[in-house]
């Protein structure tokens, strides 16, 4: 089964630019959103994403993915001030998250409310933090049917994760920020041991590349080691959560071998940082080796020996500024307010002090704009100071590099990349870098930069899969073996299972329609059995369990004389039983008016109107006369159409040493030199000639199915003339499990073709060919009785003669011509058939 959905990406944020990430999915009218931030550089209204742009209260999940404010911070105002509230959307991040978005925004809020810039409430925050549903990294989460997702470790910060989003089998990987490179605390990005579809990754730095860690970790102490003999302070703008306890870490490692520094103080500047600790210290176990393994050793790594948290009295900033050397880490990162700012304000203008840049900055900041070594500063209040500090740029950015993120790509091996989260020129260069790779490689993976409000349409054209569970998983299917059962479709996933397992699997349950149809009878029983037989072969016939006779249509329909002048016919339900009904019930209500009704039952005859003879199209039990038919329809393709009948007893050393192939019936098709033989026992065709084979093969399909009755090429339900049929039937409708009983009545046999009993039990092809060379008609005077007799007397001795002698018998010409003559004078009168009785004898000829 294919299908052909098409998937959605619209960005509401981080489209050719970093910041206010939020990334909208739709497929199969699924909505998921990942990431609601806001924009650094801008405030108020103007930072958040184009929010307006979505219908909120048609998004099913809304996942986090990691508590950065350029990735979470609008999360509250979308819950509480947007239609979000009216649909059944959910929000995910990891517990780690969901603890530190906690302090994050109460942050936010308190820097926010001093402006009228403000976005939401405490109590809208508070609102919106008891809604949020915490997850584990590898926990699969269904929030709708149809959707799955797992959360992957991203590095980056504590808690980050990357989103595996199933969406009716479309796999999409969200990164959100990663990294794969691992620190001093942090376990680096995972790879998810499933290929995605769909790659949507950050592309912050390019084609940037990050020098190894442990030159930067050089470098920046003795940076900062320099500053300090110089007599300057240092200043490290830094988020209060992230990049900073990385920071810590390695300052209070430096500090620790260096005691000529331990008189330094190293300040630690946000009371956010002080509160959020503590939850560091709690998911220990989500960090890396080499901080697990102090932690168990009674070493937190986290309780810090030579930092120090600043002073909460106000003013603090300009006491430390006037005093001695020392290292601030102050938040925020982008210095736009805050400490990080103020202090930025007071060390300018001294060229003793130095400024230390550790982290990625967003165009529009005051971190990114003091990388130009500005000679004056603007100040928050607007104006100028005289820039002297040093300034310098150390990325410690838990974001990939180039190397790192191609790497992450080509092991993930998806059919679309979207690049996100990026600078329109450096997400441009990653692009035709990584377009060079691929073509090289000669692998076709589309890569896309869509800008914000752009909506990307990617096609796919997968496979959906069916598992086959329960009754019909027992048993492995071999090769070419043909499954059957009850296709269940839930939540985009797809069931195949025996009706019988239902209830068990599925929680449904199945029932039986049977349907009942009364109709009028004007003519015989014997006569309704007669027209039967003629549209459908063989019909069994028999009583009920309640004693009533019936006869059964295809194993499907019951036709059941109840009354002297009513038929009843019954049948479970289903699309070809009501078929077969149908045809059943026009077929009864036109026998009184069809032609053969009429001259069958003209004439003088008993008190009967039962037909005397059989009707020429039901099933022919001769297999002399099956052949018959057959080779007649060969000879009208082929011309040359020879019987080979096998050898008797007397003969059999001398077949034996001729082969197999003389020991079977078979028939010889000639065309010119090539020669086919048909093993009428198999009927398999073996030629020399692959053409001719191939020819007689597709004759013989359509020959056997001319031949054949509409009972012997197709079983809508079960044939239970014995038990052993009605064993077999145990699944299908309960009527049809109980076999129909026989009617023992003595002139039942009347009705039958009037073959003699010992001939119509076995009539061998192989053995008994020569015994009866021809087709008997069915209904018989005493006198062709007594011709038929002598003629099966006196032919066998012959036969066996000339068959012996190795003279091949073949069909008399002349059949084919009387064969339409000789069907259609059995429907007449009797005394018609002493004309016509040779027309279908299989002759032998010398």
């Amino acid at each position: 089964m294919a299908d052909v959905p098409k998937l959605s990406i619209t960005l509401l944020g981080a489209g050719q630019e970093v910041g206010r990430s939020c990334c909208v999915m739709q497929y199969r009218g699924r909505t998921i959103v990942c990431d609601a931030g806001v924009h650094p550089a801008y405030s108020g209204i103007a930072s958040l994403p184009f929010i307006d742009e979505l219908d909120w209260s048609t998004v099913d999940v809304l996942l986090i993915t990691h508590f950065h404010l350029d990735h979470a911070a609008a999360l509250t105002y979308i819950m509480e001030k947007t239609n979000f509230r009216d649909g059944k959307g959910k929000v995910y991040m990891t517990h780690p998250t969901k603890a530190l978005h906690k302090f994050m925004m109460q942050d936010f809020v308190r820097m926010s409310s001093s402006s009228a810039d403000n976005l939401f409430t405490p109590l809208e925050m508070s609102l919106s933090l008891a809604s949020i549903i915490p997850v584990s990294a590898h926990q699969v989460i269904t929030p709708c049917p149809g959707v799955t997702f797992t959360p992957y470790h991203a590095g980056h910060v504590l808690g980050a994760c990357m989103f595996l989003i199933d969406i009716a089998g479309l796999k999409i990987l969200y990164t959100g920020d990663y990294s794969r490179e691992e620190d001093r605390h942090l376990v680096k990005a995972e790879i998810p041991p499933i290929h995605p579809d769909v790659l949507i990754v950050e592309s912050t730095y390019g084609v940037q590349s990050h020098e190894p860690r442990e030159d930067k970790e050089t470098r920046f102490t003795n940076l900062v080691h320099s500053i300090i003999r110089r007599g300057g302070h240092v200043l490290l703008p830094t988020f209060a959560l992230g990049r900073a306890q990385e920071l810590l870490l390695i300052l209070d490692e430096y500090w620790t071998k260096h005691p000529d520094l331990h008189n330094v103080p190293i300040y630690y500047a946000s009371s956010l940082a002080r509160k959020c600790m503590a939850v560091y210290q709690t998911y220990i176990h989500t960090m890396n080796s080499n901080v697990r393994t102090r932690f168990a050793k009674r070493d937190n790594p986290f309780v810090f020996k030579h930092i120090t948290n600043v002073p909460a009295s106000r003013g603090w900033e300009r006491k430390i500024a006037e005093g001695p050397p020392c290292v601030v880490l102050a938040s925020p990162g982008f210095m736009q307010s805050g400490p990080s700012r103020e202090l930025l304000e007071l060390w300018a203008p001294d060229s003793r002090n130095g400024l230390i840049v550790t982290g990625y900055s967003i165009e529009g900041t005051m971190a990114r704009d003091i990388l130009t070594e500005p000679e004056e500063i603007t100040t928050v209040k607007g104006g100028t100071l005289p820039r002297k500090l040093s300034v310098d740029y150390i990325s410690f950015s838990a974001h990939v590099d180039y190397s790192q993120n191609s790497e992450f790509m080509e092991l993930v091996k998806p059919q679309h990349i979207v690049l996100v989260h990026g600078e329109a020129t450096g997400m441009g260069r990653l692009r035709a870098a990584m377009a060079d790779r691929y073509k090289s490689r000669d692998e076709d993976i589309k890569i896309h930069t869509p800008r914000n409000l752009e909506t990307l349409e990617l096609t796919f054209r997968s496979e959906r899969v069916a598992k086959a569970i329960g009754t019909l998983a027992a048993k492995p299917p071999q090769p070419n073996d043909i499954i059957s059962g009850l296709l269940v479709s839930k939540d985009y996933s797809y069931t195949l299972l025996d009706p019988r397992d239902l209830r068990d699997f599925a929680g449904l349950t199945t029932c039986v329609v049977t349907q009942r149809q009364k109709v009028a009878l004007g003519v015989g029983w014997e006569l309704v059995r007669w027209h039967l037989e003629g549209m459908f072969g063989s019909v069994e016939e028999g009583v009920d369990k309640d004693g009533v006779v019936t006869m059964r249509v295809m194993g499907a329909v019951d036709i059941k004389h109840t009354q002297e002048h009513e038929l009843t016919l019954e049948w479970d339900s289903s699309a070809s039983n009501d078929m077969i009904a149908d045809s059943t019930l026009a077929l009864i209500t036109g026998i009184d008016k069809s032609p053969a009704s009429v001259k069958l039952t003209t004439g003088s005859h008993a008190h009967t109107h039962a037909p005397k003879h059989g009707h020429p199209h039901a099933d022919i039990l001769d297999p002399v006369t099956r052949i018959q038919r057959l080779a007649w329809f060969l000879e009208e393709h082929f011309d040359s159409v020879e019987l080979h009948m096998p050898e008797e007893s007397e003969g059999a050393g001398e077949g034996a040493e001729g082969g197999d192939a003389e020991s079977e019936p078979a028939l010889l098709v000639q065309i010119y030199e090539a020669e086919a033989v048909i093993n009428l026992r198999t009927m398999k065709v073996t030629s020399t000639s692959t053409s001719l084979r191939k020819r007689v093969e597709a004759v013989l399909d359509m020959a056997v199915t001319t031949v054949s009755s509409l009972s012997e090429s197709f079983t809508a339900g079960v044939s239970l003339q014995s038990e052993d049929g009605a064993n077999a039937g145990d699944a299908e409708k309960e009527k049809s499990g109980t076999p129909l009983e026989p009617i023992a009545e003595e002139g039942k046999g009347d009705a039958q073709a009037p073959v003699p009993e010992k001939d119509a039990k076995d009539v061998p092809m192989k053995d008994d060919a020569g015994e009866k060379p021809e087709t008997q008609v069915e209904t018989q005077t005493e006198a062709q009785e007594e011709t038929q007799t002598k003629t099966q007397t006196e032919t066998p001795t012959e036969t066996q003669t000339e068959t012996q002698a190795g003279i091949q018998t073949r069909l008399d010409d002349k059949a084919a011509d009387a064969r339409g003559q000789g069907e259609y004078d059995q429907e007449g009168d009797d005394g018609d058939d002493d004309e016509d009785e040779d027309d279908g004898i299989l002759q032998v000829h010398g």
